[in-house]
């Protein structure tokens, strides 16, 4: 007999959980028989005591199967089943473009996402933002938008990983979030469950990531790879910097817009190509749809020179109840905030740096994000054309627009928007967003 109490004691007291011990754990903590205040004390004590490599694949594995794992075998698919997942950031939008680009390569992406809290944004609202757009479909649906398009960006149901769920909520309200083996299995259980063949992790640091240390982010990386493959998923990691906002927008909307115009064949922003391309170009390797990242980076800028990419991007949105003109006319379609601030630097310069969570703090004071899972959001607010490092400022270039409900709040939140720039006389050059890759074949 499995006593939940002394599973929490043993390792409390440092000691290694058998595979056993674990499963029971976390049936118990699907099925309610483990109460909230042992499921606080288990995330406590992993978060003191840590786990070995074989108790974090168990862990995973016992939140995998506490829930619904989809099964691909049937739907004739004619290539791998591949996602990846981002730690978040503020403007990292590189999802919506990259679903279709490995869509319109050969790969079938069911990518399950979830929605922004505190400072980062999240994917699930940026679809969102689209009017109609069912971002919830249940799992037959999810399947036959796979099948039929090649990629469906929605969310989760609750028959995914459930006993993650009720962890992460436990987490969240003890202070447990940032163990490194508790958010492998957190990522990593909805992504196994949607039974994938390969998996890209973008892993950020600096001052907008999860984890702003470069280091502490490559160890996130290296245990997230060598969980995933334990426990039978080829994955790959990517660390990106998050020291400047990723693009030139940060809010729902405003995020959407800006992948909207790159698929149509507009110019990108040079930071949020570049990791969206490398990120791109592991999938497409890892997966074995290009023979090495020569190949692969030509199948990717194909996807978009061709306008094969924004096919299945207008196609998944139609498919799933949204406007079927969105690429051609967002203007009618997206809603817009009904007022505009451009804020200005208080003296000219160059900028040399950015406090990135500061400046996604400000979206979710204008409303654009959360602090509550259960807050709702306005798709309209957000920062635009945000100036990044080394770009100049001054009178006629301002720091960024601010789109927001009304000018009151546009004015409260334009003095945190400054105060988050460093100006400098000289012009920085910004480094390269993509620090290097862990894993792989």
């Amino acid at each position: 007999m499995f006593l939940p109490q002394e599973i929490i004691r043993r390792k409390r007291d440092g000691l290694a959980l058998s595979a056993v011990e674990i499963g029971h754990f976390i049936a118990g903590l699907t099925d309610g028989s483990v109460t909230e205040g042992q499921a606080a004390a288990f995330a406590m004590a992993v978060y003191f005591k840590g786990m070995d490599s074989d108790e974090r694949v168990a862990l995973l594995q016992a939140m995998v199967g506490s829930g619904t794992i989809l099964d691909w075998s049937r739907e004739g698919l004619g290539g791998p089943v591949l996602d990846k997942h981002s730690t978040g950031g503020v403007g990292d939008k590189v999802s919506l473009l990259l679903a279709p680009i490995i869509a319109s390569c050969g790969g079938y992406v069911p990518m399950i996402s979830g929605r922004g809290l505190g400072h980062t944004g999240g994917t699930l609202d940026k679809m969102e933002a689209i009017p109609g757009y069912d971002g919830q479909p249940d799992l037959h649906r999810l399947k036959t938008m796979v099948r039929r398009v090649g990629c469906a960006i929605v969310g989760a149901t609750g028959e995914i990983a459930p006993a993650d769920r009720r962890l992460y909520a436990i987490r969240d309200v003890t202070a447990t979030v940032e163990s490194i083996d508790l958010i492998t299995a957190s990522i990593l259980s909805k992504k196994l469950a949607a039974g994938l063949n390969a998996l890209v992790l973008d892993v950020k640091f600096g001052s907008g990531a999860f984890m702003a240390d470069q280091g502490r982010a490559r160890d996130l990386a290296g245990t997230l790879v060598r969980t995933a493959t334990g426990a039978g998923l080829p994955a790959r990691a990517v660390l990106t910097d998050m020291g400047q906002v990723l693009g030139h927008s940060a809010g729902n909307a405003l995020e959407l817009r800006e992948c909207l115009a790159i698929l149509a064949g507009g110019t990108a922003e040079t930071r949020l190509w570049r990791v969206t391309r490398a990120l791109c170009v592991e999938m497409l390797v890892l997966a074995g749809l290009a023979l090495d990242a020569d190949g692969a980076g030509a199948l990717v800028d194909q996807a978009i020179a061709t306008g094969a990419a924004a096919d299945r991007f207008a196609r998944m949105v139609a498919v799933l109840g949204g406007p079927p003109d969105l690429i051609e006319r967002p203007d009618r379609h997206l809603a817009t905030a009904p007022v505009v601030v451009p804020v200005l630097p208080d003296r000219p310069g160059f900028v040399t740096g950015q406090d990135v969570r500061a400046l996604g703090l400000a979206v979710v004071a204008l409303g654009g994000g959360r602090t509550r899972p259960q807050d709702g959001i306005d798709p309209r607010v957000g920062l635009d054309q945000v100036a990044g490092i080394g770009a100049e400022v001054g009178p006629d270039c301002p720091l960024c627009l601010v789109h927001a409900a009304d000018r009151a709040a546009a004015d409260a939140v334009a003095s945190a928007v400054r105060n988050a720039y460093v100006i400098g006389e000289t012009a920085a050059a910004a480094a390269d967003p993509v620090a290097g890759t862990i894993g792989g074949p």
